[in-house]
């Protein structure tokens, strides 16, 4: 019956009346506030940006773990190749890993005796097919036999002088003015140790380095003639001439001609210029002296490597 209060549920109890709620509770101001400025997109979890700034984050992370410095890999090795390179590098005790020889190649008295110097060091035998010789010297003139040694160790250009100070002589250095093909670092090389040079001084770039053309050339010399890097080949000359030094560079207009060329005596640093280019001016300026190399015929100039062996006799018989 309608108004009964002894019905079920026909009493209200307190707090649950329904009606309209007096006031919003703020809940209106509440909704017309801002939310802040918009996240950037790599702030936003489920953003592309996001996922690729985190895995650029893991990768520096990892980067920073990492050991520091260059880290030395199997292309930083260099290949002395040819018969008469290896055997004397072997003789001289050039740091060599293993030592290659391809298949079928005719046992003469050079092999036999590499056989026997990498028997005594400890050294690894490797036969290997011709074909795969070539591949891993990067050249086909190896003649059956190389030599795998890590990327060569250059000196400083001071080192020089404390060999010739060592051996109680007048300094004997060659400096090469961006010299390019590496059989004329090679023949300097050559020539230097014949000709009792302590050293000899390339730059660091946009020249030759000692690579396994330049050793070949050399027919083993580099493991008796230091070769050093300088970054800065006229800072360097100077540094020599404040050692005591006197500089001379090679041109075909030369104040001096060789046979008239009287420093030959003393510490001396022979420059030869590059391949057509001769000495570049800075160097020139700074060159004590330039020499001409006098020929009889009509040729226009001589080669990096030969024109450094004829200076160099002529020291040497200058210092007998």
């Amino acid at each position: 019956m309608a108004g009964n209060s002894q019905r079920r549920g026909a009493i209200a109890k307190p707090g649950t009346k329904k009606g309209a709620t007096v006031g919003s509770g703020g809940q209106r101001r509440k909704g017309l506030e801002g939310k802040g400025p918009t996240p950037k997109a790599k702030d936003r979890p489920y953003h592309k940006a996001h996922r690729e700034a985190q895995l650029a984050e893991r990768s520096a992370e990892k980067a920073a773990k990492r050991p520091q410095g260059r880290k030395r890999s199997s292309s930083d090795a260099e290949w002395i190749i040819g018969r008469n390179s290896v055997v004397e590098a072997l003789r001289e005790g050039v740091p060599v890993n293993a030592v290659y020889v391809a298949e079928g190649t005719e046992r003469d008295g050079r092999l036999r005796e590499a056989f026997r110097l990498a028997q005594e060091l400890g050294l690894g035998l490797l036969e290997v097919t011709r074909t795969e010789l070539d591949r891993l010297t990067g050249f086909n003139g190896h003649q059956g036999l190389a030599a795998r040694v890590p990327a060569y160790e250059y000196a400083h250009p001071d080192d020089l002088l404390d060999v010739a100070a060592e051996a109680g002589q007048p300094a004997l250095i060659v400096a090469l003015d961006h010299v390019t093909d590496p059989r004329n670092l090679g023949a300097v090389v050559r020539s230097a140790a014949a000709f009792g040079a302590h050293g000899v001084v390339i730059p660091g770039n946009r020249s030759v380095g000692m690579t396994a053309a330049a050793w070949k050339t050399s027919a083993g010399a580099a493991a008796r003639v230091r070769v050093a890097q300088t970054v800065n080949l006229v800072r360097q000359l100077k540094a020599f001439q404040n050692a005591g030094c006197m500089v001379v560079g090679l041109d075909m207009t030369g104040d001096v001609e060789l046979p008239a060329f009287q420093l030959g005596d003393g510490p001396l640093v022979v420059v030869v210029g590059a391949e057509g280019g001769g000495l570049s001016r800075l160097v020139r300026e700074t060159c004590d002296q330039i020499v001409s190399i006098p020929m009889a015929n009509a040729v226009e100039s001589l080669n990096a490597g030969v024109a450094a062996s004829v200076v160099l006799y002529a020291v040497s018989q200058a210092r007998a």
